[in-house]
């Protein structure tokens, strides 16, 4: 009878850290609509995290507490936005913006080296013009 109220004990705090960690879950997965500037777990909304507690305790999962809460205030109570319509840009962008930056990247880092090859092609060009050395000797007796 002893290991009866042990193999409950355990199977109790067993619920109990996994009920825990489903509510951290969703209160991460949550914006606190009070200034919508963070996350439930961040801000320590008081009365969304009584509802999340009272909503977990009541046996919900996870995806129905996410679509009352979606029910009650939209969309925008959602840490990360779902991947489709409109959102979908908000996976996509930040991977096009990367790919830009480092393209730009890339060519400023050749450019640099594009720039002394020419300069140093001027160069040699001018010193092959004929009479170069005179017409500088008699630029410099003009000052």
């Amino acid at each position: 009878m002893k290991h009866f109220w042990i193999i409950i004990f355990v199977s109790l705090l067993a619920a109990a850290q996994e009920n825990e960690e489903l509510i951290i879950d969703l209160e991460q997965s949550l914006m606190a609509p009070c200034c919508w500037s963070g996350t439930v777990f961040d801000h320590g909304n008081k009365e969304l995290e009584t509802k999340i507690r009272l909503l977990v305790a009541d046996g919900e999962t996870k995806q129905e507490v996410l679509d009352h809460f979606v029910q009650v205030y939209g969309e925008r109570i959602l840490a990360i936005p779902v991947a489709q319509g409109f959102n979908i840009m908000a996976w996509i962008a930040p991977v096009i913006i990367a790919i830009a930056a480092l393209t730009v990247l890339g060519l400023y880092l050749r450019t640099p080296r594009k720039i002394i090859e020419k300069s140093q092609t001027a160069h040699q060009e001018e010193s092959s013009i004929p009479y170069n050395e005179q017409i500088e000797k008699e630029l410099q007796d003009l000052d």
